[in-house]
């Protein structure tokens, strides 16, 4: 019997149907064309019968089996879906809850390391991506994972300029969280910030950045890597993750070189006394494109 994983982010939502062996190629729909998550699972069911379950991450955090999409408004209701289309049971969880589960199952070209030497076998891993928003999650051997909402936690500056940039946003958002500056917002944020154009998106300040057409747009990119770096070692040290620490999300994959030569492993590592700790913590950069479905499978399994 048929079990219905989907991976839904702020922006898409990959589905696939998984046997209890291995599940189909993922289809990713955009969310925009939809009113609600039901919608779009009606949509990629087409004429199949419904599933006998379904297991959902969402971005956001999960109470009473139901989520509010953090940076989309939709409520993704765990009952309301399986009455409304059919199936058995509708299971939600945090989509770094799901992400955190494929940990173990990456290797090889889903990954690029992004320094430090080899993981340490039986440690925790810990994963930070930056997309629509800023997910967080670890891994914790044998079989558990810990999801949290690490991506709204208050950000520290590293030098002044950092400081003059996260001032700026205090005055518009009160709060400065880690999302605010590590996300497709946050690029433009940093951007805006540093004195660029505020009407310039994050995709095309990545693309002038990356092409070095643009200082300003290098000057916020080469930031944005800087602060990821620092964050996750921060988490290295939050989790214990001597595991390693892997970067997901839908940003980085498209600058992998731009963020290997950056200040990302610098400040990775720049924890004063706890240098030496960081050092050989491996950090990985996720280059496969449906990684929370390994840990869609995995729930789907259990």
């Amino acid at each position: 019997m048929n079990t219905l994983i989907a991976d839904i982010g702020g922006t898409n939502a990959r589905f696939a149907l998984h046997d209890g062996t291995t599940y189909t190629p993922p289809v990713k729909l955009a969310l925009d064309g939809f009113t609600n998550i039901a919608a779009a699972i009606a949509a990629y069911l087409g004429d199949r019968p419904p599933p006998a379950s379904a297991v959902l991450a969402v971005a956001g955090p999960v109470q009473n089996n139901q989520v509010r999409l953090t940076n989309r408004g939709w409520v993704v209701d765990g009952a309301e879906i399986a009455a409304a289309l059919g199936i058995g049971r509708v299971r939600v969880v945090n989509d770094f809850e799901a992400l955190s589960w494929a940990l173990p199952h990456l290797g090889g070209a889903d990954l690029l390391q992004l320094g430090g030497s080899v993981g340490e076998k039986g440690a925790p891993m810990a994963v930070l991506g930056a997309g629509t928003g800023l997910g967080v999650g670890a891994f914790l051997p044998p079989d558990r994972v810990l999801a949290s909402e690490g991506g709204h936690a208050s950000l520290a500056a590293h030098d002044a300029r950092e400081a003059a940039v996260i001032e700026t946003l205090r005055a518009k958002y009160g709060h400065v969280s880690a999302e605010r500056l590590l996300s497709g917002m946050g690029i433009e944020n940093i951007h805006a910030a540093l004195g660029g154009d505020p009407a310039l998106e994050d995709t095309e300040i990545t693309v002038r950045a990356i092409a070095g057409t643009d200082a300003r747009c290098r000057e916020a990119l080469s930031m944005f890597c800087a602060i990821l770096g620092g964050v996750a070692g921060d988490l290295a040290l939050l989790y214990g993750a001597r595991g390693g620490v892997f970067i997901g999300g839908g940003i980085c994959p498209r600058f992998p070189d731009f963020l290997a030569a950056s200040e990302f492993r610098t400040r990775f590592e720049a924890k004063g006394r706890f240098r030496d700790w960081l050092a050989p913590i491996p950090a990985w950069l996720i280059l496969r494109q449906d990684p929370a479905m390994l840990g869609l499978a995995t729930l789907a399994w259990r």
